[in-house]
């Protein structure tokens, strides 16, 4: 990644263009994703093969994790990507779907996967087993995003004749989420953000969509999906509730919030059909509805940060998550400025395979930004107020863009945010979804699109009246389930020299409780902060165990934790991976 850094910086000795800065940031991005990703990624080093690590930051944040959206948003992203011709990315993606195979069945604490419920957990250990630290969860967006991610795969496997590794590999794990969809799509998530529980746009967006086409992936390979059929509808009807006439409502069943929420443009890029109408219902980027809500959302920052003082309405400004926003500081985002130009690259799109553009007293105001003179109506192709509005939202979109450009520091690397003072990266370093994000909108940008998810089709079942349903899912391991399991056992406990920890337990893998047979542990994580001592022990699954820590003296004497005794169940699941961290009492 060396030579992609000196290139960038070389070339930032003098101004660029945006499209030179695009050609230059690409190789960065991509190489910034790749290195994020197990085993081989360099920035990652312990990651599982196929995980796809957040950030490599450790502290403040501490992002090395793999939550199930980031790495879905990212393999989408990949997928696309392969499809356009990068081949070599193709074995990322194959890591990618078995790595996640093996997660769908890591019980943690939303649950497991016997009724579905542990695929709702947002986030895991970058060896793939289950976070246990307080969190806010469940998160149901995660399972909708990676059925999406993988039905373009499996989609482009049809395309070259692969159906039967389509049914045999990739379908079991869609189908776990499918099903998950369809059975918790009306219950209450934390967003995208993590911050607020109840029912999330994003969620709501995305779910619909997964169902829409799973069902037609179901079809494809002689398989079915009742719960698509009967829930897809019940849930578009629900998206509808999220438009309050002006404005998209980033959750519902919140509070202290405006609604204002760069959620719900992440959501219209997110179920962007290239082949789909202006269509309000499924809030394309080019309906109305989308285009209202997208100067509702940028103009909520213009007053807030010090980089967007006195820049006016219809021009371009740094994008954050919403105005109220206080992590960090409460910044602009680089994946959320790009949103902000992603959408109307496929508004673009959209308006040119229509060949018209309609401006409705919904979409007046955001047209009025750009074309003062413009009224409502329908401008032809050939007419040349088509080609003064296309022309004007062109530049918009570039220039957010631009606000990228600026912002981006010389050696190309995207952190999560920037200062809204002075522009400066802040946050987690090298956020995978910022390269990820900025791959997509230029992609976008260039006329990269992503296939029809038949968006269309499903606008038209728009239920008269809502219901609040769901469907019982049934879900099966989509791996071999592994017959014995690496537990690493860590426990924090602080010692003097000489002082050595044992971990000694009820089976034979941990002495019997015999102190001579006790297993050593290793003190080369130790530190003052975090006096964590840590062994690895192979054990059978299933098996419940109970143990306690124990340290041996220099004398040769031995003291034992206090009762009663640690009791641990070792999870069943593809992975052979578990985790389970203590601390002396």
């Amino acid at each position: 990644m060396a030579s992609y850094h000196a290139l960038f910086q070389h070339r930032q000795l003098n101004p660029t263009s945006l499209s030179s800065f695009i050609d230059l940031e690409s190789s960065v991005a991509l190489q910034g994703v790749l290195q994020n990703i197990g085993p081989n990624g360099a920035d990652v080093a312990g990651a599982a093969s196929g995980v796809v690590v957040a950030s490599p930051s450790k502290t403040n944040p501490n992002y090395f994790y793999t939550w199930t959206r980031d790495s879905a948003l990212t393999a989408m992203m990949l997928i696309d990507a392969l499809i356009a011709g990068e081949t070599s990315l193709q074995p990322y993606i194959e890591s990618y779907i078995r790595a996640q195979a093996g997660l769908q069945t890591v019980p943690n604490p939303s649950g497991d996967l016997e009724n579905g419920a542990g695929l709702g957990e947002p986030k895991f250990n970058v060896d793939e087993s289950a976070f246990t630290g307080s969190w806010g969860r469940p998160q149901r967006d995660g399972p909708a995003l990676r059925a999406t991610a993988l039905i373009a795969y499996s989609k482009w496997l049809i395309s070259t004749g692969q159906n039967s590794i389509v049914a045999s590999d990739i379908w079991p794990i869609i189908a776990n989420d499918l099903a998950y969809v369809g059975q918790y799509w009306n219950q209450t998530t934390f967003d995208l953000w993590e911050e607020v529980d109840g029912s999330s746009f994003f969620t709501t967006a995305v779910q619909h969509r997964a169902l829409v086409e799973g069902n037609i992936l179901a079809r494809q390979i002689s398989r079915s999906c009742p719960s698509c059929t009967s829930q897809s509808p019940q849930i578009l009807c629900f998206l509808q509730y999220f438009w309050n006439g002006q404005y998209i409502l980033a959750n519902i069943g919140t509070k202290g919030r405006s609604g204002k929420d760069t959620n719900t443009l992440l959501a219209s890029i997110h179920t962007f059909d290239p082949d789909a109408n202006c269509d309000d219902t499924t809030f394309q980027p080019c309906s109305p509805r989308a285009l209202a809500n997208h100067k509702a959302i940028t103009d909520s920052f213009r007053s807030i940060y010090a980089l967007n003082s006195a820049i006016p309405e219809g021009a371009p400004v740094a994008v954050g998550r919403y105005a109220e926003d206080v992590y960090q500081g409460g910044n602009p985002w680089y994946l959320t400025t790009l949103a902000a130009a992603e959408l109307l690259y496929d508004a673009l799109y959209q308006y040119s395979s229509l060949g018209d553009i309609t401006i409705t007293t919904i979409s007046l105001p955001f047209f009025l930004d750009l074309v003062p003179s413009i009224t409502t109506g329908t401008y032809a192709a050939s007419s040349p107020t088509y080609e003064s509005l296309i022309s004007a939202i062109k530049d918009y979109a570039d220039g957010f863009l631009s606000v990228v450009q600026q912002y981006t520091p010389p050696d190309g690397l995207l952190a999560e945010q920037f200062s809204r003072f002075d522009g400066s990266p802040l946050s987690a370093a090298n956020l995978t979804w910022s390269y990820a994000a900025f791959l997509t909108a230029t992609a976008r940008r260039r006329g990269q699109m992503p296939a029809s998810w038949s968006s269309s089709n499903s606008s038209r079942a728009l239920p008269s009246t809502c219901l609040a349903t769901s469907a019982e899912g049934t879900y099966s391991p989509p791996c071999a389930i592994a017959t014995s399991v690496a537990v690493t056992f860590e426990e924090l406990v602080a010692t003097t020299y000489g002082e050595n920890v044992y971990i000694a337990g009820s089976v034979p893998e941990l002495g019997d409780w015999d102190v001579g047979r006790a297993i050593a542990m290793s003190a080369n994580w130790y530190t003052p902060e975090d006096p964590e001592w840590q062994t690895t022990v192979n054990i059978s699954a299933g098996l419940q165990i109970e143990y306690k820590y124990i340290k041996k003296e220099q004398d040769g004497s031995v003291i034992w934790e206090s009762d009663p005794n640690r009791v641990f169940t070792v999870p069943r699941g593809c992975t052979g991976k578990a985790v389970e961290r203590d601390a002396w009492r």
